[in-house]
């Protein structure tokens, strides 16, 4: 196509969004429809991600250090804890600063251990990085020289992998699974759109239209339709994941964790809105035209 034809056809495509705008209105909100779930639900998934990370951040493992050993030799324990690699943080707890801290949560009954010696070791407070290697990180720990005992919760960090794997999966399969009815919908919508108006595509395939000429205004319509219903989605999203945030503040305040801002995930959203707007828009329309045009021939019926 030409640079003038090319132009002709685009402002075609634009114009038919207005003439045919009860089918556009129709395109428009069925992609919103599904963008709004994707991108709400990418909100929530962030916030349960977030929370996850807070739970497992609180999973540590308690080192507990012989007796026996010396000022020095329980340096370089903790020197060999943080030198393993799944190791986030290692925070050294003497005897002294626990014992003073079992008193204090003890309160008015503290007074029962007046006169009696501190009976609780020196100690290292480990956190890890990654949950997958948890259990090799544990057994490294226990091979280092001094160590009484470790002290680990292994069902926790299964059940947080596994619920984090879970909620990975569920949310993947969900975008792909809208996704795949958005593409759907638009290309039946078009198609749609092509029956209606079968004697104007008749009359320019019979007058030597090719179906590149023809296929253009629908796929510059669809694009334009999944631009504008990506734009009004992401509107949406914001609007909805305010509100929630607003109704379950102080549920969120009760599991210790903030609601994720909008705006650190926000600009990737509407930049994914768009593109599959206009994927699905584009894509959907030049595959229904094809084929409409592939089925129908050189010459389109009127009946």
């Amino acid at each position: 196509m030409k640079g003038n034809s090319l132009g002709y056809l685009t402002k075609e495509g634009f114009r038919s969004v207005w003439v045919n705008r009860l089918m556009s209105l129709a395109s428009i909100t069925v992609l919103l429809a599904c963008l709004v779930i994707i991108g709400t639900g990418a909100m929530l998934f962030f916030n349960i991600n977030e929370l996850l990370d807070v739970v497992e951040s609180q999973n540590v493992v308690m080192v507990y250090i012989q007796d026996e050993a010396t000022e020095l030799e329980t340096s370089t324990v903790g020197l060999a804890i943080k030198s393993i690699d799944n190791v986030e943080e290692c925070e050294y707890i003497s005897k002294e600063d626990a014992y003073k801290a079992q008193l204090a949560s003890m309160g008015e009954d503290a007074a029962l251990l007046e006169g009696l010696e501190n009976p609780l070791p020196n100690a290292y407070k480990v956190t890890v990085k990654d949950l997958e290697q948890f259990d090799s990180t544990v057994e490294e720990i226990k091979k280092l020289e001094f160590i009484e005992t470790v002290r680990e919760n292994s069902d926790l960090s299964e059940k947080l992998l596994a619920v984090r794997q879970a909620v990975t999966y569920i949310g993947a399969a969900l975008v792909l699974l809208l996704f795949i009815v958005s593409v759907f919908i638009i290309a039946n919508t078009v198609r749609i759109t092509m029956y209606n108006r079968r004697l104007e595509i008749s009359i320019m395939k019979a007058v030597g239209a090719t179906n590149s000429f023809i296929r253009w205004p629908f796929v510059v319509e669809g694009i334009t339709l999944g631009i504008i219903s990506g734009l009004i989605s992401f509107a949406l999203v914001f609007a909805i994941y305010q509100a929630i945030i607003y109704f379950f503040r102080n549920i969120i305040s009760l599991l210790g964790t903030q609601p994720v801002e909008f705006f650190r995930y926000g600009w990737w959203i509407l930049l994914i809105f768009i593109c599959v707007g206009v994927f699905t828009g584009g894509f959907g329309s030049a595959v229904s035209m094809g084929r409409y045009l592939k089925e129908q021939g050189s010459v389109v019926s009127n009946d």
